[in-house]
């Protein structure tokens, strides 16, 4: 599957959690198909109420990128109460793109903590870019 930033670069295949993740070397995005993102976060009560907070951005001015899948334009989403990140969805449900940083942001703001498994397993994969953050 090529990546939906810089279109004609495939993306590499990696197992986080027994979830596969589609990841760009070039970008370093991240596209996570339909039902992967809830299987990261984990089955509960508190994820759903997350998961049911993501709100469609109809104002923004920000590009639209076309689903690696169906090749459709996706929909900017908002996530996070407080301080919002907008990630790229399929309307059609294929799944979410996420540039560099943002699933680690949004996990993080889906309840994940620091001694979490996908926590541990993202700052592996991405250690600078997490460290980074939490420095701040």
């Amino acid at each position: 599957m090529n990546c939906p930033v810089c279109r004609n670069e495939a993306m590499i295949i990696l197992e986080l959690k027994g979830v596969e993740i589609d990841y760009c070397l070039n970008c370093k995005g991240i596209w996570l198909d339909s039902g992967e993102l809830e299987l990261l976060l984990g089955n509960s009560e508190e994820t759903q109420k997350f998961l049911n907070s993501f709100i469609v951005d109809i104002i923004t001015s920000e590009h639209k990128l076309k689903c690696p899948i169906c090749s459709h334009k996706m929909e900017k989403i908002l996530v996070g109460k407080e301080e919002k990140i907008r990630i790229d969805k399929c309307k059609s449900g294929d799944g979410i793109w996420f540039d560099a940083g943002e699933l680690e942001e949004v996990l993080r703001m889906g309840t994940i903590g620091k001694n979490d498994k996908v926590y541990i397993l993202l700052k592996d994969m991405f250690g600078k870019r997490i460290i980074k953050q939490e420095e701040k």
